[in-house]
């Protein structure tokens, strides 16, 4: 596997926070802070709409 180069954390109101990341194939990875080694990987596109979604408090209860 290639490695992930993490951005900085996001953390919303409460407790969550989760870090978005990508490799040199372009491939896109989110995983809460401290548990990077358990991540999601999907399109980039699909991970930017999650984001946008939990940033919206739309899905925060995801996390």
């Amino acid at each position: 596997m290639s490695d992930v180069n993490w951005e900085d954390s996001f953390c919303g109101e409460g407790n969550s926070c989760f870090r978005i990341g990508t490799d040199e194939q372009g491939n896109s990875y989110i995983a809460v802070t401290g548990a990077e080694e358990h991540f999601l990987t999907d399109s980039r596109e699909a991970l930017q709409q999650l984001i946008r979604d939990i940033k919206a408090g739309a899905a925060d209860h995801l996390l």
